[in-house]
């Protein structure tokens, strides 16, 4: 997929963005700003993860400020915060072990934890691994997929990250575009329930992973 393939940016609700950055000397500091721009770099991230997961109308605007920190720690990154502020802890260790391909992995990190930022998760009963697939999907189609991604079928279709960012890839060519934006969208005021993906597409998950287990076999994709 070509980088920042997105439809044409709506007038969407920007936050306000914060920097930290708790130590200076770091090396991974000077790759990050000489790859990317923060502002530019959040903003992108922000619209993606609009495009992909809502529309002009569904959009939410309940979160007012995203604080990004850049520190050393073992790992790459994580989200927490409260429903109008959140913050995204970026370890600067790993944009230095990514320097060959600093760039895109910046902005591939950041629309993934951003897309936590925004995404429904049913109330926190949404099972981890679609959490995680669905920011890997955003991630995907915004024109990040580290060059090692591949389709590939996991023991289970909720295995998490680019295993079922594939999966859920696959189901929006099999349904039609929108699909999860629909399944987002489904899990905002309810709590979850493995019939949603049913509600969606007309077929129940465990029917639709067996067909995408077919295709990785077959390379066709039969259609709803």
């Amino acid at each position: 997929m070509a980088p920042h393939d997105l439809p044409p940016p709506p007038s969407w609700t920007i936050p306000n963005f914060v920097l930290k950055v708790e130590d200076l000397s770091h090396p991974g500091v000077s790759i990050f700003f000489d790859c990317v721009r923060p502002k530019e770099a959040l903003t992108l991230a922000v619209e993606a993860s609009y495009a992909w997961l809502y529309t002009p109308i569904t959009a939410p605007t309940h979160v007012k400020t995203i604080t990004l920190v850049l520190r050393p720690f073992n790992g790459v990154a994580y989200t927490s915060g409260t429903h109008e502020t959140k913050e995204i802890n970026f370890s600067l260790d790993w944009i230095k072990s990514s320097e060959a391909r600093a760039q895109d992995e910046i902005l591939g990190v950041l629309v993934h934890e951003v897309v936590h930022c925004y995404q429904y998760n049913a109330k926190d009963t949404c099972p981890g691994g679609l959490i995680e697939g669905i920011a890997d999907f955003v991630r995907l189609h915004a024109g990040f997929a580290p060059p090692h991604w591949r389709p590939r079928a996991e023991e289970k279709w909720d295995a998490g990250y680019d295993a079922t960012a594939y999966f859920l890839d696959w189901i929006e060519k099999r349904c039609g575009e929108g699909t999860i934006r629909k399944l987002n969208g489904s899990m905002k005021d309810s709590r979850y329930r493995v019939e949603l993906f049913e509600e969606v597409t007309g077929e129940s998950v465990s029917s639709l992973y067996t067909l995408y287990r077919e295709h990785l076999k077959t390379g066709k994709i039969s259609r709803a």
